[in-house]
């Protein structure tokens, strides 16, 4: 196991994993989060350097964790070979296993490969599988069309940290307190989009991840068909565009509302998919939020 520390290096591996799009996509953005100011405490861990054929991003070690924040203590992987991976998921000190946690990634052997070394350790773990289609934004050359947000409200702008509790509310996978410190850091780091009423509260937002991800795109019921979740989704992909990041995001294959979105936009779906393994200890199983 080596830990990748230079900056010179943590470059040269941002530019190298770019030639394995687009199963390496999870890992590269959460290396260019670590090269642009690593607000989220990540590092990187790998077998070996220059010639890897594994890679996790983890939370720094000196990080102060919270073992029941999933969401915070969240692993993205990528591999040329499974067997690397699983030798590094072997090794002592590179996976906190005492803790709620999740690992991210773009390759199908991710689940099988995890749980194998989960259980060749004998760990009383539970392992929940979400599987989505992986999607990459155009480039998005103009800005998008606003023109029919007419007058002061409603109007587009961005998020702010007060909005962390109506995101944790909203979001499928929220609702606790570990969800709001995540939501609440995600909009102070990274970019996000809404729109606004007239009482300066948000109706239709999204927000990127540690790992460079779209995500939690909503609208709330009363305001959708109005072309919200459009112009959003839009602005956001530029936004992280015109900064150098991929344009990625997950979407759940029964989600027809946002996969027509998607294919109306001319999203990309690509030919892996996106998939995320919370993995829970039996000794939190019952304090668990899922």
């Amino acid at each position: 196991m080596l830990v990748l520390n230079c900056s010179t290096k943590l470059l040269l591996l941002e530019n190298m994993l770019k030639s394995h799009f687009p199963e390496s996509l999870k890992v590269y953005g959460a290396v260019m989060n670590i090269n642009r100011g690593n607000p989220f405490q990540k590092e990187v861990v790998l077998d070996s350097w220059p010639d890897f054929k594994a890679i996790i991003t983890r939370r720094q070690r000196e990080a102060v964790t919270d073992n029941l924040d999933h969401y915070t203590n969240a692993y993205a992987v990528f591999y040329k070979d499974v067997r690397a991976y699983q030798q590094l998921l072997e090794e002592h000190d590179v996976i906190n296993w005492d803790q709620i946690f999740q690992i991210q990634g773009l390759q199908s052997e991710l689940y099988t490969a995890s749980k194998a070394i989960a259980s060749a350790k004998l760990l009383d773990l539970e392992i929940k599988l979400a599987s989505f289609k992986a999607v990459h934004f155009s480039p998005v050359s103009s800005e998008p069309d606003h023109s029919f947000l007419t007058g002061s409200t409603p109007r587009l702008t961005y998020l702010s940290v007060t909005d962390a509790d109506l995101l944790n509310r909203t979001w499928s996978r929220g609702g606790n307190q570990q969800c709001l410190r995540y939501l609440a850091k995600l909009i102070a780091c990274f970019p996000s989009v809404c729109v606004r009423d007239e009482k300066g509260n948000p109706v239709s937002w999204g927000i990127t991840d540690q790992f460079a991800t779209m995500c939690h795109g909503y609208t709330l019921p009363d305001h959708r068909r109005k072309g919200y979740s459009r112009l959003v989704a839009l602005t956001l992909a530029r936004k992280l565009q015109s900064r150098g990041f991929p344009s990625q995001g997950n979407v759940l294959d029964d989600n027809m509302a946002s996969i027509n979105l998607l294919k109306s936009v001319h999203a990309e779906f690509l030919p892996c998919r996106f998939h995320r393994l919370i993995l829970t200890p039996a000794a939190f199983s019952r304090q668990a939020h899922h």
